[in-house]
């Protein structure tokens, strides 16, 4: 049996955060606690949570971004928490992200070819021939064959977010996290993006959406987990699957009756 992609095991984060005067005491805030899962190849998983329930923390420690202040990060079966950078760096490319605002993320001098042309000689080591047919290839494959030498600012949203996941796609990798990637689209265009997101995936690739709505955890993935304060209080399986906590189905259902009364417990 296979490695799963991913390992988190009771992984905690704590930010220290500066009072209101330089000579004010830090506050400790704890952003995550105590969170365990695990994504198998090809496996596709939600971390849902409105705003401030730790979920995009817990990506971020995924991918080396943020280092957990205790617990353990495996990628492939492999110690990633504790790795250096420089220890990262080789296995990089097996690992990325797809983030929420792809307007920043994109540099305004290149076109969308040599975004992906970019990718693949720096992460990958492909050659510029190499990589130039490579990206191509993606982008046309994403529907953007028309439009290999568009400036982000001549790119619509959509377009935009389908540059980031050609980046992305190009390299192979065994990880995607999407943090959310439809932020700001409206409904037909956050399909679109994610069914270009799902459909271009490898097949064992795992893939973590991070996510506020429990609709596209419910249409893409396996199961979610519900992210409040920090902790995972709940894992419902998709798509058929009920949830319990109040929270969750708060989540689910925004208009229904819900008791919070008891919404700690699990």
């Amino acid at each position: 049996m296979s490695a799963p992609v991913v390992r988190v095991a009771s992984v905690h984060k704590t930010f220290h955060i500066p009072g209101a005067w330089p000579w004010s005491p830090k506050r400790a805030v704890e952003a995550v606690k105590g969170v365990s899962f695990d994504v198998a190849p090809g496996e596709k998983i939600a971390l849902v949570g409105q705003s401030g329930s730790g979920k995009t923390t817990v990506s971020r420690m995924v991918l080396g971004l943020e280092a957990p202040t205790s617990g353990v990060i495996e990628l492939e079966g492999q110690p990633w928490s504790a790795l250096s950078e420089s220890g990262r760096r080789q296995r990089r490319a097996r690992y990325q992200y797809v983030p929420q605002d792809a307007l920043s993320a994109l540099d305004p001098q290149q076109t969308a070819l040599e975004h992906v042309v970019e990718s693949l000689t720096v992460l990958a080591g492909a050659t510029r021939s190499e990589a130039e047919q490579r990206a191509a290839a993606m982008l046309d494959r994403l529907g953007l064959g028309a439009r290999l030498n568009a400036l982000p600012r001549e790119m619509s949203g959509g377009e935009q977010r389908r540059v980031t996941l050609a980046r992305v796609f190009a390299l192979e990798p065994a990880l995607v996290v999407a943090d959310e990637p439809t932020s700001g689209l409206d409904a037909d265009r956050q399909d679109a993006v994610l069914h270009d997101l799902f459909a271009n995936l490898p097949a064992s690739a795992g893939c973590i959406l991070v996510t506020h709505d429990m609709k596209q955890a419910r249409d893409w993935c396996r199961r979610a987990l519900v992210m409040l304060e920090g902790e995972v209080v709940e894992e419902v399986s998709m798509p058929e699957g009920s949830p319990i906590h109040p929270y969750s189905r708060m989540l689910f259902d925004p208009w229904g009756d819900h008791d919070f009364s008891h919404s700690r417990a699990r």
